[in-house]
């Protein structure tokens, strides 16, 4: 298992683009993957206590029992992140962040990739005729919401773009009561929009579900 991990490790990097900086969270996950090795190395029954200690704090899984577990997991993650970045023809970098922080923010990765490809093209610094900036596409307006202080150009750093479009996302699903449909054309229409056709007995449907979810529409 531990071969099938590296292997993983060494294309997802592979994908990555020149002089990349770890993120915080691949760091942790491949603080999680050396530690996994080591238990293993030592005996998965009779692990250190420290390193076992270091998992379970870093997890909130027991260890050595769920060495295994957190392999496959660590696994699984690197499979989704290779495959998002080949599908997309994006950089793993890019791609792994979309995931951890859309699973974050409460937002299924699938979603997530579609709504960054559908807003910007997964181009950081897209600029929109209206001024929606960055990869998800917010109105600076609408991003000071969820953080106080925020300027246009704090809108072009990849995380901060990425984190405020997928909680304004989640925050249109609690509105709308889990309907992601009516929450995606709400993020592309505005929620007033949408409000305003839902009253008049009006459909709101402008393409845009099916341009993020790659799908018709169900409802």
């Amino acid at each position: 298992m531990q071969s099938v991990i590296l292997k993983l490790q060494a294309d997802v990097q592979a994908r990555k683009t020149p002089r990349l900086e770890l993120t915080p969270t691949l760091k942790n996950s491949l603080t999680g993957i050396a530690l996994c090795l080591l238990a293993f190395a030592v005996g998965a029954r009779t692990a250190d206590t420290a390193v076992a200690t270091e998992i379970r704090q870093l997890y909130g899984v027991a260890a050595p029992e769920g060495v295994i577990e957190l392999q496959k997991v660590e696994i699984d993650r690197l499979k989704r992140i290779h495959q998002k970045s080949a599908t997309y023809g994006i950089p793993a970098d890019l791609a792994e962040r979309i995931e951890d922080i859309a699973l974050a923010e409460g937002i299924e990765p699938d979603v997530a990739f579609g709504l960054v490809r559908a807003e910007s093209e997964f181009n950081r610094r897209a600029v929109s005729p209206v001024g929606a900036v960055g990869l998800t596409q917010l109105m600076p307006s609408t991003a000071k919401y969820f953080k106080a202080g925020l300027d246009r150009d704090d809108l072009f750093d990849r995380d901060t773009n990425l984190r405020i479009g997928f909680r304004y996302l989640k925050t249109l699903i609690v509105k709308y009561e889990g309907n992601l449909e009516l929450a995606l054309l709400a993020y592309n229409r505005g929620p007033d929009r949408v409000d305003q056709l839902l009253a008049n007995g009006d459909d709101p449907n402008n393409g845009y579900v099916q341009m993020v979810l790659g799908k018709k529409r169900h409802r």
